[in-house]
């Protein structure tokens, strides 16, 4: 495992004071150190907890030691209550089947969970007591906007992807899970909220939970399950708040990439929505049963001239269509065949079954070549790192330089 990117140390006074601080006031400190026979519960029980993964061995985790903990007593003082908050740590050299189950491949790595779930996207920002604390002011801020009157609704963003509720009062079950699924999904859905007589109209048969999609003219969908279930309606929610096929870019690939999964991606230039549309009409027809298993992804050709380098491919040659699976990468052949019944479901299930692997090392299974054909040569990506250095936003430094670079300069 690599450390992980760390900003410059404090200055060396204020960096001597917090290590004063951390030696002679350990009391102060209320850090709990989470095993497997402690973990669930008491994240289970945590509207926030904030875990850093880390190793003694790296001197980054050395250094955010102390200044965690500073920020824990700080954010002690405003959230008292033990449940509220919670600051814990994962030695990952002692708990390493704790590492692999939350899947760490970096230290110090801080995650955030809200209720024993861990939230997909990790804190990167500022390894400072003042950055720290802010963030969890933040997550503790309401995720819910209360209306006062419907045509704030009407009025609302429709580029964006809005859940409404619409409650008698808020003083309920119903209203409380929907807080806990606004907590979890706020990032990726805007989440607004009318009570009483303000939502009256809209409560001809109970309280109810609407979602309205992207598009002025796209119609309304009603949640139809129990408000009191939180498996129900969280998975009803985030089904209609993060689509099945998102773009990769330089600000989310990390995320994307510590989910696990390996990427079906279409190349398109910005303007080509037709083939973006195309894509997403087939994803949704040959792969929905494949969601779980692999990510559905576009990204801008334009932008992702150095990855296409890697498929021997240049934005000219867009639409492409490619799996990475964070070992090499695949292209599907001719993306005119994307509309070839089962033509795509294959090239995802040929991932699945180590073909695509089989073929990139050993050249086409004997079984593809038909009696008189010729079986022509594999053409192979040189990669020109070395074997570690994945796709977008795996370990190999000269990657991780390039993307931030480029990164920088897109902004």
């Amino acid at each position: 495992m690599r450390a992980a990117i760390f900003p410059p140390p404090p200055q060396p006074g204020r960096l001597v004071l917090l290590m004063v601080s951390w030696l002679f006031n350990p009391t102060r400190s209320e850090i709990t150190s989470l095993d497997s026979g402690n973990i669930d519960d008491i994240l289970n029980n945590a509207d926030v907890a904030l875990v850093n993964f880390y190793a003694d061995w790296c001197r980054f985790s050395q250094m955010l030691h102390p200044i965690f903990e500073e920020a824990s007593n700080v954010i002690k003082e405003e959230y008292p209550d033990k449940n509220q908050v919670v600051f814990a740590r994962v030695d990952c050299d002692q708990h390493s089947d704790i590492a692999q189950r939350y899947r760490i491949s970096k230290y110090p790595t801080l995650k955030l969970f809200r209720n024993g779930m861990m939230m997909k996207r990790e804190y990167r920002g500022q390894r400072s007591v003042t950055a720290i604390a802010d963030y969890i002011r933040q997550q503790k801020s309401n995720p819910i906007r209360e209306v006062q009157d419907l045509e704030e609704i009407n009025a609302a963003d429709r580029s964006r992807r809005n859940i409404i509720g619409y409650f008698e009062q808020k003083d309920s079950d119903n209203y409380r899970t929907f807080e806990r699924v606004a907590n979890i999904l706020h990032d990726d859905c805007v989440f607004l909220s009318a009570f009483g007589a303000i939502s009256k109209a809209e409560r001809f048969s109970g309280d109810n939970v609407i979602y309205k999609p992207p598009g002025e003219n796209a119609p309304d969908m009603v949640y139809l399950g129990s408000l009191t279930n939180f498996d129900l309606i969280y998975a009803w929610t985030q089904d209609k708040c993060v689509p099945l096929v998102r773009e990769i870019t330089f600000e989310n690939g990390e995320e994307l990439t510590e989910e696990g999964l390996p990427f079906l991606i279409l190349f398109h230039m910005k303007d080509d929505l037709e083939s973006l549309e195309k894509f997403q009409q087939e994803v949704a027809r040959q792969l929905i049963s494949e969601k779980g298993t692999i990510n559905f992804l576009h990204a801008d050709c334009d932008k992702f001239r150095h990855p296409l380098l890697h498929i021997q491919k240049t934005p000219a040659d867009c639409p492409v269509i490619a799996i990475d699976s964070f070992r090499h990468m695949y292209v599907f052949p001719d993306f005119s065949d994307l509309s070839v019944p089962g033509k795509l479901k294959q090239f995802v299930l040929d991932l699945h079954s180590g073909k695509l692997h089989r073929e990139f090392h050993h050249g086409p299974d004997p079984t593809d070549v038909a009696p008189g054909q010729v079986r022509l040569p594999q053409i192979r990506v040189v990669w020109p790192f070395n074997e570690d250095c994945f796709f977008f936003f795996f370990p190999c430094h000269s990657c991780t330089l390039f993307l931030k670079e480029k990164s920088a300069t897109e902004t």
